[in-house]
Order: structure tokens, then sequence, then C-alpha cells
């Protein structure tokens, strides 16, 4: 339709009421942007303090059920973090480690970008998990959500991110470890980066 997404996404704010049935309809769309306004509304109702238990799980499963229409990363994007996030955080997170596996690529990356609201609770020893199980994968959209989702982890505790980058450093993908230590100190920086760069000429 070639209506801007910060238009869609600002839309989506005024159907918060929307219940899972026509969200459904809307996921089902041909068009773009009808399926990333449901995939908004979903996230939008469950980061809602007053959202219920009960609803939490509906939106979830039709999140899980429904992954076939998420074909994009700014989709999972949008999605994934309260949606599955939020829903999983006392729970089991074995379906993470499903997803992870998948042979499809934005299954992997919502693995991994819904860890982002165990971090903010402080809770980062699934994002490392999923990272290890992520380093080898060989699609970059999945290289820099990891990247992205160790930076953050990092920046809640900051001696596991470390110890992580130790382990890794030298055979993790560059842009997986450039936005992983971005929030590093300068010196930190380059000593990750000598890393990889002296494992690089090695195997050259």
């Amino acid at each position: 339709m070639g209506v801007p997404m910060g238009l869609v996404f600002a839309l989506s704010k005024e159907f918060l009421e929307m219940p899972p049935g026509e969200i459904q309809k809307m996921l089902d769309s041909p068009i773009h942007e009808v399926k990333a306004g449901g995939l908004s509304i979903m996230d939008k109702q469950a980061a809602l303090k007053k959202t219920s238990e009960s609803h939490l799980k509906e939106l979830f499963d039709l999140y899980i059920k429904r992954t076939d229409r998420i074909n994009d990363w700014r989709l999972v994007d949008v999605s994934c973090r309260y949606t599955v996030g939020r829903y999983l955080f006392d729970k089991p997170r074995d379906v993470l480690y499903r997803l992870a596996r998948s042979k499809n690529i934005w299954e992997r990356r919502i693995a991994i970008v819904s860890t982002w609201y165990f971090i903010r609770a402080g809770d980062v020893d699934d994002t490392f998990k999923i990272s290890e199980i992520l380093l080898a994968d060989d699609q970059d959209l999945i290289h820099k959500a990891t990247g992205w989702m160790l930076r953050e982890a990092g920046k809640k505790d900051q001696q596991k991110q470390l110890a992580f980058l130790d382990k890794y450093a030298a055979s993790m993908p560059r842009i997986t470890l450039r936005n992983a230590i971005e929030h590093l100190d300068k010196k930190q920086q380059d000593y990750y980066m000598n890393m990889k760069t002296r494992q690089t000429s090695l195997k050259s």
C-alpha cells in the first residue's frame, strides 16, 4: 500500500481493545501494512500492565500458531518482545530453543529478540544460551539481532557478557561482535576486535 510503517504503528494504538479473532484476520491479510498493524496491536496489548494472564496466553498462542505470517525483520522486532517475552517470563522457555533451531530465519530471530523482555528484568541467561546456538547461523539478520541482544544483556550483567566474549569473540561473526561490544570502552572493544582479527588471520 505504501503507507509508512511509523504511521501504521501509531495507528495501532487506537485499536488496543481489538479481540484476538479480529487480529487474526489482520494477520491473514496479504497486505504487508495490515499484517504489521495486527502484530503491532498484539505487542502493544501484551505490554499493557492491565492485560490479564489469560489474554497474554491468547496472544502468545495466536503468535506462535501464525509465525508463518511473520516474514520480515521489522515484523519480528515490533511484535515479539512483549507478546512472546512477557508471556514466557515466568514460564518454561523451551519454545524459544525450538525456534532458535528452526529452519525459518524469522523464527530464529524471534527466539533471540524475545529475550529482550527477560534482559530488561535482569534475567540474561537465556540470551547467552540462545546466542550460543545462533553464532553459527548463516544469515546476517540473525548475526545483527544476536549482537544487539548481547549488547543489551551486557548493560545488565557485563561480567557475563565479557565471559561470553572471552569464549566466542574470535569465532563469532564480525557484525555480531561489533554490535555486542558497542557499549564497551575503547580498550575493551580493541581487545575483542583484535581477537577476531588474529583468528581470521590464522584461518587465511
